[in-house]
């Protein structure tokens, strides 16, 4: 009977697993024979998935690269610290600080690198045929691409630290602007290189676009009058970041950057201006960073009594303090006037007029102040003041106290409760 079941092996895995006892006559199910049969059936159904798991794609090997590129992600820490440390030991040993700031710089692109070896060593270990292999090849160059530009981009903050010399040619705002027109440029460098990788051509879709930049462009025109305003702020040099400066009907406060559509101006109470650069160019504009000196103009106020000789001496005492001043600003460099000016309306009005040497707000008031005692002392020590607005009313003559009518008594009204 055990010879008849391995005959028909085939018949009971198909056949419902059922035999004939020979001896009985009785139809009985196979049991043992159905489960063998079974789990052979389910295990080269495994092994048919393991082996054409994911678009023909081995289970095996997709563990496996899965395996490699989590490896790769393990040891990306390990590997930029490595061979970051090892680069900052060579660079220090040069004398400049640009390939420091290099290293630092780059230091995200590459801890990047174990990515994309993990990616590329991934793909080689995996059976890929037609799309999948062409698709894992454009991966693969993507990364490539995109790292590389990424560095590129890191690398312009430091290698602009050795522009220092264009700033006699060129402002450091428009130092600024080419650093940001560069890191665009990469931008765009990159993107499109990514693009034409996946087959997709950038010049026809720069192209398409033009179209709709010409419509974009008559809504934007306020956008390029401030753009070009902008070039114009900075190639006439009218101004710089940290320069006090002070825009008519617009606004007074230091500039902190020169952008390309507004200029950020901080006032003094540190409350953020965003102005745009064509009211900066169209209206006038005041430097008073690029002042040499400080300006002091004052009229004082004397009183009419004020005698000849007097006036004499105080405006000699004055102009002597002025010029013999060490924080003034003397002849033929600046212009300096002490000299009786007008008769007003309640005063005799003495002008002064002289400069600071320096040009810090604080230091000009501490002269003033020293200025306003001195002459306080000066007019004081010549028996004079100063005038302030009066009137004085001139009464011709007074009536006659017994000729003066007699004010008119009008008598209380009551009220009755």
């Amino acid at each position: 009977m055990l010879t008849n079941l391995k005959e028909l092996k085939y018949f009971y895995c198909f056949q419902f697993s059922l035999y004939k006892d020979e001896n009985t006559g009785l139809i009985t199910r196979a049991k043992n024979t159905m489960e063998i049969s079974s789990f052979q059936d389910f295990w080269l159904l495994v092994q048919d998935v393991w082996q054409n798991g994911v678009y023909g794609v081995a289970v095996g090997q997709i563990l496996a690269a899965l395996t490699l590129f989590f490896f790769c992600m393990l040891i990306r820490h390990m590997f930029s610290r490595f061979v970051i440390a090892r680069l900052k030991s060579i660079a220090g040993k040069t004398k400049n600080t640009v390939d420091d700031e290099v290293i630092d710089a780059i230091e995200g692109p590459l801890s990047f690198i174990p990515v994309v070896l993990g990616v590329f060593f991934a793909t080689e270990l995996l059976t890929l045929e037609g799309n999948l292999a062409v698709g894992a090849d454009n991966l693969n160059r993507s990364l490539i691409t995109f790292t590389i530009f990424w560095a590129f981009y890191k690398t312009i903050g430091p290698i602009s630290l050795t522009f220092g010399k264009l700033k006699d040619i060129f402002s450091t705002s428009m130092i600024n602007w080419l650093i940001k027109a560069m890191h665009g440029l990469f931008i765009f460098l990159g993107v499109a290189s990514i693009l034409e990788i996946w087959g997709i051509q950038v010049a026809p879709l720069i192209a398409g676009l033009g179209l709709f930049g010409v419509a974009v462009a008559l809504g934007a025109q306020d956008l390029f009058k401030n753009l070009i305003s902008g070039l114009f702020i900075i190639g006439e040099r009218r101004f710089h970041p940290g320069d006090w400066i002070k825009i008519d009907g617009v606004v007074e406060g230091t500039v902190k950057e020169i952008g390309f559509r507004t200029t950020t101006i901080i006032r003094f109470d540190k409350a953020p201006v965003y102005v745009p650069n064509a009211k900066l160019s169209d209206n006038a504009a005041t430097n008073f960073s690029r002042m040499s000196h400080r300006r002091i103009y004052w009229k004082i106020g004397l009183l009419y009594d004020t005698s000849i000789d007097q006036l004499k001496a105080i405006r000699a005492a004055i102009e002597d303090y002025v010029m013999g001043g060490e924080e003034f600003a003397k002849p033929p460099e600046v212009a300096t006037f002490v000299r009786v000016d007008s008769f007003n309306d309640s005063s005799i009005d003495l002008m002064l007029y002289c400069f600071t040497k320096t040009t810090d707000w604080g230091e000009w008031l501490e002269i003033k102040e020293r200025l306003a005692l001195a002459i306080k002392d000066i007019v004081e020590n010549n028996d004079s003041g100063f005038a302030y607005p009066s009137q004085s009313i001139y009464i011709e003559n007074f009536p006659d106290a017994d000729k003066a009518p007699m004010p008119e008594v009008l008598p209380m009204e009551t009220k009755n409760d």
